[in-house]
């Protein structure tokens, strides 16, 4: 069932947004060469202290850390650990969310550490291009494959490919929300877009072929090729005035 907000929820989801919007770019600052990603998770931890808001990830169905940290070939839920060595040319998705005043917010970005190809560049500049023109179809009346169709039409003119196993969903008092918000589809099916929607839109693009697989650990997806993988999410609010996104700077 999707719960549609009110103005004033919104308005709630916009201060959990904009505090995990603050604490990436705080994240993204400390993202260098010889820095692990449990290091990226105890300062993302302090900064949940400081704002005095609660971890949206941590104790997630067991998870232990209130950050995903997903290095290269990794898609999602990278685990964060002290032998996980960020180094020259890497890139890392930092997914991460929190709970203020009992709502959701939830963004990832993919940075790259220190200088990276062309090709590596132009992998996270067409995922989050692609984010962008999801966003672009958050309009009322329109359908929710539009934002779909938008993502994956982007992604693949550029030669990548869009995962299909984790979608973005909808977002409020709980973390995963109606409705499931694929990547991939034709346009103009499915869910109306009406006042009060409030999604999570997150592309995951690999370089080489869609598929994944989970490792051992239980929660970190992989490209099934070894290829390189890039992640990039908002949450977003469809109000009488358009699209809002919540988790901008």
């Amino acid at each position: 069932m999707i719960v549609l907000k009110s103005p004033r929820e919104i308005e709630k989801m916009k201060k959990s947004g904009q505090i995990v919007a603050a604490i990436l770019q705080e994240l993204k600052a400390a993202t260098k060469p010889g820095v692990s990603t449990l290091s990226l998770d105890q300062l993302a931890e302090r900064w949940i202290e400081k704002f005095k808001v609660k971890s949206a990830f941590k104790g997630y169905k067991g998870y232990k850390h209130c950050l995903c940290a997903s290095i290269n070939h990794e898609v999602v839920h990278g685990i964060p650990s002290a032998k996980r060595i960020l180094q020259e040319g890497d890139i890392i998705g930092l997914d991460f969310g929190v709970i203020s005043e009992g709502y959701y917010g939830d963004s990832a970005i993919t940075v790259a550490v220190g200088k990276v190809s062309p090709q590596i560049q132009t992998l996270l500049q067409v995922t989050e291009q692609s984010l962008w023109k999801g966003i672009e179809k958050i309009k009322i009346k329109n359908h929710l494959s539009d934002i779909s169709y938008a993502v994956q039409s982007h992604v693949e003119k550029h030669g990548f490919s869009v995962v299909r196993e984790f979608v973005g969903h909808g977002i409020g008092q709980a973390l995963h929300e109606d409705p499931p918000v694929p990547n991939f589809g034709e346009p103009h099916q499915g869910t109306l877009l009406q006042e009060g929607l409030v999604l999570a839109v997150e592309p995951m693009v690999n370089m080489g072929k869609p598929e994944v697989f989970i490792l051992n650990d239980g929660w970190t997806a992989v490209s099934a090729d070894q290829s390189l993988s890039a992640h990039f999410e908002h949450t977003i609010a469809l109000t009488a005035e358009g699209a809002q996104v919540l988790t901008l700077t």
